[in-house]
């Protein structure tokens, strides 16, 4: 037969289905397997047919047994058993194949999109009433009363599953990652802002010691050390540290009246201009005249930051320009007066700018119109308190404020006139203490304050819902100011007024964060290391040049250790009078030498002509500097000889002794 001869059944060369075969490619151009149901469910009748006359001969078995009838008197009931369970199982059959022909007529429509071939019999839709027909049958010996009692155990547990989650999830507080801890020394005064990057990265600190401190997670061990601290705005006390929305700059406000950005290793990016004090209206100038307050990122766009300051206006700025500011929203109380905001935010989605006042009013822009407030409650706390802190709720309905009166406030921005809840009693000594809102929207977090010694500062939590006191964590003895809850770590930080930052996680239910650096063990240092030396390999140096192999190095240490000179080891006191230029142990000045050895000389000194005259006579006997040199030149000495006018000039009183 010709193998490039043409099937007229195929319509292809038997030639081509070879060469298809042999390269590998044979099957893509298959058509995906059908399946024929009456014969499915022609086999189904069959086998329960078996299956029921199979059940019925090992009745018939047992009652032969136990009766012990004769078989000609069972037989015509058997035959009338099988005859009933035939008929049975036919109509049951004929009952499927009308319902699955009526199922597939209905579903026909429905599965018209679907791509593939259908499902074999086996698989099972769960859920679907009409799929349930196409189990297949139970292998025998199966006991249909043992797997339905699994199947309800197993729906028992699913549903007490269930309903512990549904517990957890009713429950609030139980969502609390606060099983666990890290304290991060950051100074000793008070730690006055805190920032985290989107990542959850890396944690950026700030405190009233001027200092802003950076701490890396994944670089940190157990010893929890800053890799990087610094004094951005020289000595002004750091109020407002944020991550822009992208993680790449940081927001510095401080004291000053001149905002800063930072890059993620505390390089100056960018410096707001400073405006001019001599003007009055503030709109006219470019930048802030007195001390800031607050700043915060806008939430959408990434070069875009606001900033609050005593000179009574709300500025936004651009991060491209930093000569002038972007647009300018002024407060004003119930008579048209200048009042200075305390606090600044965005809203979720940046189209609000929300300012709290020292008035005690709170203030809502529109971002695009900066003349008029969109919202304002004229009472929102009481007047000449700082409002310490707005926060937005993540569905963006709902605004908190932390007031100064002790207070913390819910409103619906849609009906701002009154707050929907109120809770007191919360000590506020602070002008940026915190509020936010939990990763899920349903419980609110902020802090308290306390006086030096005299109790502790808390973390409370309130039900968003019923604004019940749910929950509290008492921190440290020092007040509790800050405090962030990260939504994608489920980590709660907190800054304290002692000079902490506390991280609270749960193993559970927190992600990477502060369980990074637990598990890393403290890194030893070695400072024998500095004693070692470079070790030169020279194999072809003559014997006399050639260094001995090092066998060890902990042995070199402990020989380098030993000698004076590599150990740079310190000279020991002098001990006696001194040598060398040193004074001896007793003293280590030429003073203390000269007290010792001259001006406690026991000898006597009194008379210092004696003292003198008591090496004259071994001076003459035994010359030695003067007289040897001028033995053969030294004139004989002639003394005057004394007179009676002498002697009586000595007489005469020293008065009447001429002057010459």
């Amino acid at each position: 037969m010709d193998p490039n001869k043409v099937d007229e059944a195929s319509g292809k060369t038997s030639g081509d289905g070879d060469m298809a075969s042999v390269m590998g490619f044979s099957g893509f151009g298959k058509k995906a397997r059908t399946f024929d149901l009456d014969a499915i469910f022609e086999q189904t009748r069959r086998t329960a047919i078996e299956r029921s006359q199979r059940i019925l001969d090992e009745r018939e078995k047992s009652h032969m047994e136990e009766e012990g009838e004769s078989s000609k008197s069972v037989k015509p009931s058997v035959h009338a058993q099988r005859d009933k369970a035939a008929a049975a199982a036919a109509a049951t059959s004929r009952k499927q194949e009308s319902d699955s022909s009526s199922a597939s007529d209905s579903d026909s429509d429905s599965d018209s999109e679907l791509i593939g071939p259908p499902l074999p019999p086996q698989y099972t839709v769960q859920g679907d009433d009409d799929d349930e027909r196409m189990r297949p049958p139970h292998p025998p010996g199966h006991k249909e009363g043992t797997a339905h009692s699994d199947e309800e155990d197993d729906d028992d547990d699913d549903d007490d599953e269930g309903e512990a989650q549904d517990d957890d999830d009713d429950n609030p507080v139980k969502k609390i990652p606060d099983t666990h801890e890290i304290t991060l020394q950051h100074g000793t005064k008070t730690v006055s802002a805190l920032g985290l990057d989107p990542s959850g990265a890396r944690l950026v600190t700030g405190g009233y010691d001027y200092d802003v401190r950076f701490w890396d997670f994944a670089g940190m061990d157990q010893s929890l050390q800053a890799f990087r601290s610094l004094q951005p705005c020289e000595c002004h006390q750091i109020k407002t540290l944020q991550y822009s929305t992208t993680g790449d700059v940081i927001l510095v406000v401080s004291g000053n009246a001149q905002a800063k950005v930072l890059d993620r290793d505390g390089f100056n990016v960018m410096e707001c201009i400073k405006g001019d004090q001599y003007i009055v209206d503030m709109a006219n100038t470019k930048g802030h005249t007195a001390m800031l307050n607050s700043g915060c990122w806008h939430p959408k766009i990434k070069e875009e930051f606001m900033t609050c300051s005593n000179d009574g206006t709300v500025r936004t700025w651009d991060l491209s320009s930093e000569k002038k500011h972007k647009s300018v929203f002024k407060p004003r109380s119930f008579q048209g007066k200048k009042v200075i905001p305390t606090c600044c935010t965005y809203s979720r989605d940046g189209k609000l700018i929300a300012a709290g006042c020292q008035d005690g009013t709170i203030q809502i822009w529109d971002r695009n119109l900066s003349v008029h407030t969109k919202f304002h409650c004229r009472q929102a706390h009481i007047p000449g308190s700082d409002t310490s802190c707005l926060s937005f709720s993540y569905d963006g309905m709902t605004l908190a404020s932390r007031g100064g009166d002790d207070t913390v406030k819910m409103w619906d921005i849609r009906n701002f006139r009154k707050p929907l809840n109120v809770a007191t009693g919360l000590t506020n000594y602070f002008a940026m203490t915190d509020c936010c809102f939990s990763p899920d929207d349903k419980l609110l977090v902020t802090g308290t304050s306390v006086k030096k010694e005299e109790g502790n500062g808390k973390l409370v939590f309130f039900d968003r819902a019923s604004f019940q006191k749910v929950y509290e964590i008492e921190v440290t003895n020092a007040s509790v100011i800050r405090c962030l809850w990260h939504p994608k770590l489920n980590q709660i930080m907190v800054g304290t007024g002692n000079g902490l930052a506390k991280v609270y996680y749960d193993p559970v239910r927190s992600h990477r964060g502060a369980k990074l650096c637990v598990v890393k063990s403290q890194r030893k240092e070695k400072q024998a290391e500095t004693l070692t030396q470079d070790y030169i390999i020279t194999p072809h140096a003559l014997p006399m040049f050639r260094e001995a192999r090092q066998r060890s190095t902990r042995k070199q240490l402990e020989k380098d250790r030993l000698d004076p000179r590599k150990s740079h080891k310190p000279e020991p006191p002098v001990s006696g009078p001194g040598r060398g230029g040193r004074v001896a142990a007793h003293g280590g000045t030429l003073s203390s030498f000269i007290v010792k050895n001259i001006a406690l000389d026991k000898t006597d000194d009194s008379n210092p002509r004696e003292a003198i005259l008591r090496h004259a006579k071994e001076a003459s006997d035994n010359p030695y500097w003067v007289a040897p040199a001028y033995t053969q030149t030294q004139p004989e000495p002639v003394f005057a000889e004394e007179s009676e006018e002498d002697e009586e000039a000595e007489k005469e009183p020293q008065w009447k002794k001429r002057k010459i």
